[in-house]
């Protein structure tokens, strides 16, 4: 059975590591976490029943509760197969840089290679518009162009 745990939102990586540490320390009827980029304040916990979840956050102040009522893996499928960011991103749509040397700057695409898996960029910021050439891997979406 899978359950919903809500935690703190932007604390979901923590939380999960936290709570695999505890299941593995004190040898709980749990099989699997896994915390999501797609699924933002919410972990998803595989376990035997919800009393072992419920003894799995006990006293874990970054967890806010469990979401009443269990899942099935055939209802999450979209969240545990992979799609690739290069599908979803178009000319014009604005990015935050997440690696290398921009890490942080806000940044609009002006081309897609598909292919090659990378992107040219404008930095927003930047007081002269130079483009730069990065991984997809580099960026993440922060707001889609409007059509």
């Amino acid at each position: 059975m899978i359950f919903a745990v809500r935690t703190t939102t932007g604390q979901e990586q923590n939380v999960a590591e936290a709570l695999a540490s505890r299941a593995e320390r004190e040898n709980l009827e749990v099989f699997s976490i896994l915390a999501t980029e797609d699924l933002k304040g919410y972990i998803l916990v595989e376990a035997t029943n919800k009393g072992a979840i419920e003894e799995l956050v006990r006293q874990n102040f970054k967890v806010k509760g469990i979401v009443p009522g269990e899942s099935s893996v055939k209802e999450l499928e979209h969240l545990l197969t992979p799609t690739k960011i290069i599908e979803s991103i178009d000319k014009g749509d604005v990015v935050e840089l997440v690696g290398g040397p921009f890490k942080g700057e806000k940044a609009r695409v002006t081309r897609v290679d598909k292919n090659k898996e990378e992107i040219t960029l404008e930095l927003m910021e930047a007081a002269v518009a130079i483009p730069i050439t990065v991984g997809i891997e580099q960026v993440k979406i922060i707001a889609k162009d409007a059509p």
